[in-house]
C-alpha cells in the first residue's frame, strides 16, 4: 500500500472510493440504500474492514495524530476478533473486575490466537495501571 497523506488523501470516501470495502469484501460503492432495500445487504457489509482501519491510521499518522492513529491500528486488529471476546475483554479490564493474571491471560489470547500485538501491549499496560492503583479484584 502506497503511504496515505492527510492533505492529498483524505477523505478517503471522497478521494479513494475504490479503496473501501465492508468486511464482507463488497465494495463500499455498493452499499447503496437501493441494496438495502432490495435486501442484498448483508450484516457483514455493514462493518468496517481492517483495511479501511488501517488505511485511516495511516492518514491521521500523516497528520500527526499519533493516539488516533494508535487507535485506529488497534481497531483493525479487533476486526478479527469476534464481538463477545472484545465484551469479555473490555470487562476484564474494568476496575475490580480481575486479578493481574487474569488481565495478562486475555492480553496472550489477543496476541497469540487473534494477532492483535498492540492491543494485548494496550491490555497488558491497563492491567498494570490498575495493579498501581489498587484496583484488582482484591482490592475490592
Amino acid at each position: 500500500m502506497n503511504t496515505l497523506n492527510y492533505k492529498t488523501d483524505y477523505p478517503l470516501l471522497e478521494k479513494h472510493p475504490d479503496k473501501l470495502k465492508a468486511m464482507s469484501g463488497r465494495p463500499i460503492g455498493q452499499l447503496t440504500m437501493e441494496n438495502v432495500l432490495a435486501g442484498t445487504v448483508k450484516m457483514e457489509d455493514g462493518k468496517i474492514h481492517k483495511d479501511t482501519l488501517l488505511m485511516q491510521a495511516e492518514i491521521a499518522q500523516s497528520a500527526g495524530d499519533i493516539q488516533i492513529a494508535a487507535n485506529l491500528r488497534r481497531a483493525a486488529e479487533l476486526t478479527n476478533v469476534p464481538d463477545d471476546y472484545i465484551l469479555e475483554v473490555y470487562n476484564t479490564i474494568r476496575p475490580f473486575r480481575s486479578e493481574m493474571e487474569d488481565i495478562l491471560a486475555v492480553a496472550d489470547a489477543l496476541e497469540n490466537k487473534y494477532g492483535a500485538a498492540e492491543t494485548a501491549q494496550f491490555v497488558r499496560e491497563a492491567g498494570e495501571i490498575l495493579q498501581d492503583s489498587n484496583r484488582l479484584k482484591h482490592n475490592r
